[in-house]
C-alpha cells in the first residue's frame, strides 16, 4: 500500500477566534509574556513519603516547556496540582481567569460506542451548532423579509458568520481529517467503532481529538507513546505552530530539541527550569552537578583542615584563643546555612556492558530471497540482507509495515512463506520483544535471572541485579507486578546476563526513562558485536546505528549508510524537490493556457476596476506569482528549522509574513485568471 502524504495548514488552529472572540485588546494581551499557572510554595506527600517540597514553578503564556524528572518523581502530580484534580497540602496553585486546558493522559478514555470520526469531531459541535444556527436565520430571513424584524436577523446572521468562519467556518472536517492522516489513520480507519481500536490507535485518536481543541494550555504526557516517526514528526510541527502554551513529558528527547524552549527539571521534588532544549539541558545539569560537588569538597576540605588545625592547637595556650575563634567561625557558618550540602540527583544510571562472552565471526546473519504475507497482505518479498560483525542497523518505517515481523524471522520465531535465514557458528543471540513475552509474571526478579547462567550464587546475582538498580528487597518482587520500565529493566539484564555475540532488539527504549536510555545507548556503542533494531527514538537511532534498514512501506526496502540525521536530510532535500517540480509544473500550466491576443490588462478587459492589479499584464502577474511563490517555499524551509521553532517571536512574524503571501498570492491568481479569460 503506497504511504499517504498529509499537508496541513496550521495557522487557522491558533489565530481563529483572537479578534472574533477575545476582542482586539484581549487579543493583543493573548501574545504577551505573563504567566498562566503559579505553583508557590507547594508540599504534597502520599503515606508519609514526600513527593513535593518547596516547589515553585511557573508558566508562561504560549511557552514551551519539557518536563523531564525520573520515573516516579511526580510528573503526573504536577499535571494533576495544575489541573485542580489534586490540592496541595501547603503552598497554593492559581490559574489565570477563564484558563483552558487540555490533557492527554498516557491512558485516555474515549466513548466506546462512537466511530473514530465521530469520537474525534466531536471536538467540533460548537462548530456544528453555528453552523446550524447559521441555516435557521437564513431561512428565517427569506421568511420575514421587508419586515422590522429583517435588520434584527441581518445582524444575527452577520454575526453567527463571523464567529463560524473565526471557529474555523466551513473548513473544519478538512483540518479533521488532515490530523487523523498526519497521526496515520486512514478513511478505512473514520467508520471504525472505538471499541474495536487497538490500545496506540486509542491513544493516538485521543491525540488527535486534543490537537483540535481551543485550549490555553496543552498537557501531554507521553504524546509519542504508540507514534511511528512520521506521526512523530506531524506532532512536532503542530506543536511548533502551537501558539498557546503546552508542557510535555516525553522520553522522545529529539521530541523535546525541535520543539521545546524550557526544560522544567523535576529533581529532589523541586522543579529547576533551564531556559534550552533538553542537549543543552543535560550539558547543563552535568556541569552543574560537577561544580556542586567540587565546591562541596572543596569546602568540606576546608572544614576539615580548620578543625583538625583547632585540635592541634588548642593544648597550646599562646594560640587556644585562635583554635576557639575559628571553632566559633565554623559554628557561625553551620548556623548561617551556607554548608554546602552534598549534591544528589535521584537519576541513577544503570551500569550496562553487553561485551560478547566471545567473539564472532565476520558473517553473522544472511536473509535470502524472503516472502511473508498475511493473507493479500504481503509484507516482504525478496528481501535479501546481510549482516556482518560490527554492524548496527537500526529498522524505521510506519506502523504495520512489518519491522518486527522481520525480527521475528531472524529469530525463527516466525518462519518465512519463502527463503531463507540462516545464523551463522551457531551464535549467542540476545532477543528483546517489546511485549516482555519471554518474561515469567509469576517469577521473582532473582529467579528470573539466575537460571540464565548454571553455578551461578544468590550474592552474584544480587550484585548484578544492583546494575539495573534492583536492590535490597526489590530482587524478590514478582515480575508480573512490576511496572514497564522495571520489566524493561529486567530483559535488559537477562541480556546482559548473556553475553550474547549479536543483540536483535524489538524498540528496547520503550518504557525506559532518559537515564536509562542514555546508559543503554553508552552500551551499544561501545558493543562491538552485530546490532539489527527497531526503534521510533530517533535520537537514540542518531548515537547508536551506522545503518539504516527503511521499509516506506510494504514489501518494499532500501538499506543506506548513515544514522536518522543521515535519511532526514535525505527527505527534507527530496520534498524540496517535489515543491519546486509542482511550482515548475504551475509554471508551465500558466504558460500553456497563456492567451495569444489582447485585452491586455484588466482594465482593458473592463473586468474588476478596483483590483490592485487592473494594470498589470498577463506576464507581470506570472512574475508575481512566482516571486510570492518562491519567498512562501523560502519560509516553509525556514519553518522547519528547530531554531524557528523555539523562538516564539520570530515564529509568530514568520507566520505573519505566510499568511500575507498567501493572501496576496491567492489576489494574484485571482486576478491572473480573470485576466486569461476576457482574454479567450
Amino acid at each position: 500500500m503506497p504511504a499517504v502524504v498529509f499537508t496541513v495548514t496550521f495557522e487557522w488552529l491558533w489565530r481563529r477566534r483572537l479578534s472574533a472572540i477575545l476582542g482586539f485588546d484581549r487579543a493583543l494581551a493573548y501574545h504577551r509574556p505573563m504567566s498562566i499557572v503559579r505553583l508557590q510554595n507547594v508540599h504534597i506527600d502520599f503515606g508519609g513519603q514526600t513527593v513535593l517540597d518547596e516547589l515553585d514553578w511557573q508558566i508562561q503564556r504560549g511557552e514551551k516547556v519539557g518536563l523531564v524528572g525520573p520515573n516516579g518523581s511526580g510528573k503526573t502530580t504536577l499535571f494533576k496540582l495544575i489541573l485542580g484534580q489534586l490540592q496541595p497540602q501547603i503552598g497554593t496553585v492559581t490559574r489565570s481567569r477563564g484558563l483552558q486546558i487540555a490533557y492527554l493522559p498516557q491512558e485516555p478514555t474515549l466513548d466506546s460506542s462512537a466511530t473514530l470520526f465521530a469520537e474525534v469531531s466531536s471536538t467540533f459541535d460548537n462548530v456544528r451548532r453555528l453552523e446550524e444556527r447559521v441555516a435557521e436565520v437564513a431561512q428565517l430571513i427569506s421568511e420575514h423579509h421587508g419586515t422590522p424584524a429583517e435588520r434584527e436577523l441581518m445582524e444575527e446572521y452577520d454575526e453567527l458568520t463571523h464567529r463560524l468562519e473565526a471557529a474555523g467556518g466551513y473548513q473544519y472536517e478538512v483540518t479533521l481529517k488532515e490530523v487523523l492522516g498526519g497521526l496515520g489513520f486512514t478513511p478505512n480507519d473514520y467508520d471504525l467503532p472505538v471499541s474495536a481500536l487497538s490500545g496506540g490507535q486509542k491513544c493516538r485518536a485521543a491525540l488527535a481529538k486534543l490537537l483540535l481543541q481551543e485550549a490555553d494550555l496543552l498537557l501531554l504526557d507521553e504524546p509519542t507513546n504508540h507514534l511511528d516517526i512520521e506521526a512523530t514528526r506531524f506532532l512536532e510541527k503542530f506543536l511548533a505552530g502551537y501558539h498557546g502554551a503546552a508542557v510535555i513529558v516525553s522520553h522522545d528527547r529529539y521530541l523535546l530539541d525541535r520543539v521545546v524552549e524550557k526544560i522544567a527539571d523535576l529533581d529532589q521534588r523541586k522543579v529547576t527550569v533551564y531556559p534550552c532544549s533538553y542537549s543543552d539541558f543535560a550539558e547543563a545539569k552535568r556541569i552543574r552537578l560537577e561544580t556542586q560537588q567540587r565546591e562541596y569538597e572543596k569546602q568540606r576540605e576546608w572544614i576539615q583542615h580548620q578543625r583538625e588545625y583547632a585540635e592541634r592547637v588548642k593544648a597550646d595556650k599562646s594560640r587556644s584563643a585562635q583554635a576557639r575563634g575559628r571553632l566559633k567561625a565554623l559554628e557561625r557558618l553551620e548556623k548561617s546555612g551556607r554548608i554546602i550540602e552534598r549534591p544528589t540527583s535521584s537519576r541513577r544510571k544503570m551500569a550496562l556492558d553487553f561485551t560478547p562472552a566471545k567473539r564472532a565471526g565476520d558473517m553473522v546473519l544472511r536473509a535470502v530471497g524472503l516472502r511473508k504475507a498475511y493473507g493479500d497482505t504481503v509484507l516482504f518479498d525478496d528481501f535479501n540482507l546481510e549482516i556482518f560483525r560490527g554492524q548496527k542497523i537500526g529498522i524505521v518505517g510506519p506502523n504495520g509495515v512489518g519491522k518486527t515481523t522481520l525480527l521475528k524471522m531472524a529469530m525463527r520465531r516466525v518462519p518465512p512463506d519463502a527463503g531463507e535465514v540462516r545464523l551463522f557458528e551457531n551464535l549467542d543471540v540476545g532477543y528483546y520483544d517489546q511485549e516482555h513475552a519471554d518474561l515469567n509474571d509469576d517469577a521473582l526478579i532473582i529467579d528470573e535471572i539466575e537460571p540464565h547462567r548454571p553455578g551461578s550464587v544468590e550474592t552474584e546475582v544480587r550484585s548484578f541485579l544492583a546494575r539495573f538498580l534492583f536492590t535490597g528487597d526489590d530482587v524478590y518482587k514478582r515480575v508480573g507486578n512490576l511496572s514497564g520500565g522495571e520489566q524493561s529493566r529486567v530483559v535488559l539484564a537477562k541480556l546482559m546476563w548473556n553475553k550474547p555475540q549479536v543483540l536483535i532488539l524489538d524498540e528496547p527504549t520503550n518504557h525506559l526513562d532518559i537515564p536509562a536510555r542514555e546508559a543503554l545507548e553508552e552500551a551499544l556503542i561501545a558493543y562491538d558485536g552485530a546490532i539489527l533494531l527497531v526503534s521510533h527514538d530517533r535520537y537514540f537511532l542518531d548515537r547508536v546505528v551506522n545503518e539504516l534498514l527503511v521499509l516506506p512501506e510494504r514489501a518494499r526496502y532500501e538499506l543506506i549508510p548513515g544514522n536518522w540525521s543521515t535519511y532526514e536530510a535525505r527527505l527534507a532535500a527530496e520534498e524540496a524537490a517535489r515543491k519546486a517540480a509542482e511550482e515548475e509544473a504551475r509554471r508551465e500550466q500558466r504558460k500553456a493556457h497563456r492567451p495569444g491576443r489582447k485585452p491586455r490588462t484588466l482594465r482593458e478587459a473592463g473586468a474588476d476596476l478596483d483590483s490592485p492589479y487592473a494594470r498589470w499584464s498577463l506576464e507581470e502577474l506570472e512574475e508575481a506569482i512566482m516571486d510570492r511563490e518562491a519567498k512562501l517555499a523560502e519560509l516553509d524551509r525556514q519553518f522547519a528549522d528547530p531554531a524557528v521553532y523555539k523562538d516564539a517571536d520570530r515564529s509568530r512574524t514568520l507566520q505573519a509574513e505566510a499568511q500575507a503571501l498567501r493572501a496576496e498570492l491567492a489576489q494574484l491568481n485571482a486576478a491572473w485568471e480573470t485576466l486569461a479569460e476576457h482574454a479567450e
